[in-house]
């Protein structure tokens, strides 16, 4: 197995509950940083960098992105816990809710960027999805990383967020760092590589599970919340209302709310 020990992995919060916090690509581990204020005396947030994002080093094209970033994941699960990820994040929370549920005690997975799921339950609108990310796909594939991070930033955000040349300097450059793990991953996403599909894998991942969405994301998200809560043995859905993609930063509170709800419907039972 390849040395993961220079991922960085920030701590957040001061709380009882420890909580491995896994962010979206072209993100990094400080983007907890309000989700773990709202939760301040209840979780401690431990929250790595994937590789090529934040203060983690950068990816050298080596090897399978998704494996490396799982096991830089489970690097941290020293014990049992729970578990939070958004969008790409999100993605390595179900793996390992698949692969080690015997160290996961639940799981929250933010906006998880399945698409395989709704390739399979609503094809039309995976093919409205495909059509809007053309721009970036193609950007990627003629090598312009600025401007694919640009559209990429773009297709997941709101009409009210930040526009491009309104975002720092030094945000700008980390996204466009990032976004070459996007095409790395895309038969993960897309093509349900890892198997994760398949009949019975997902029986294992047993522990409660909360899917939350925004009210203004892309629509095909909302279809892949739905599709997972149905095949997930203890799942259910919930609504961040006006938020898009980005809850986690954008509405920090009100995910922590409906986060806390969960963590204490868990802990009743």
């Amino acid at each position: 197995m390849k040395d993961l020990s220079p991922v960085h992995v920030r701590t957040l919060g001061q709380g009882a509950r420890n909580v491995l916090a896994l962010h979206c690509t072209i993100a990094h581990s400080g983007a907890w940083s309000g989700l773990a204020a709202a939760l301040e005396g209840e979780a401690t947030l431990i929250a790595p960098d994937m590789l090529s994002h934040g203060r983690s080093p950068d990816w050298d094209g080596q090897g399978d992105f998704f494996d490396l970033a799982t096991e830089a994941a489970v690097a941290q699960l020293t014990e049992p816990m729970d578990v939070i990820g958004h969008s790409f994040g999100g993605m390595i929370a179900l793996r390992l809710a698949v692969e080690h549920p015997e160290l996961i005690r639940s799981a929250v997975l933010i906006e998880p960027v399945f698409f395989a799921v709704a390739k399979q339950d609503a094809p039309d609108l995976m093919a409205k999805h495909d059509h809007e990310a053309q721009p970036y796909t193609d950007a990627l594939a003629a090598g312009d990383m600025a401007l694919a991070a640009r559209l990429f930033n773009r297709m997941w955000s709101t009409d009210d967020s930040p526009r491009w040349p309104d975002l720092p300097e030094r945000t700008r450059a980390a996204m466009v760092r990032g976004v070459h793990v996007v095409p790395a991953v895309e038969d993960v996403l897309f093509q349900d590589q890892k198997g994760l599909l398949s009949p019975g894998v997902l029986d294992r991942a047993a522990m409660p599970v909360l899917i939350l969405s925004g009210s203004r994301t892309h629509p095909v998200m909302p279809v892949i919340a739905q599709g997972l809560q149905r095949r997930l043995p203890d799942a259910h859905c919930a609504v961040v209302e006006g938020a898009g993609h980005m809850l986690p930063i954008s509405h920090p509170q009100d995910t922590a709310r409906l986060v806390r709800q969960f963590w204490q419907d868990v802990g009743s039972r």
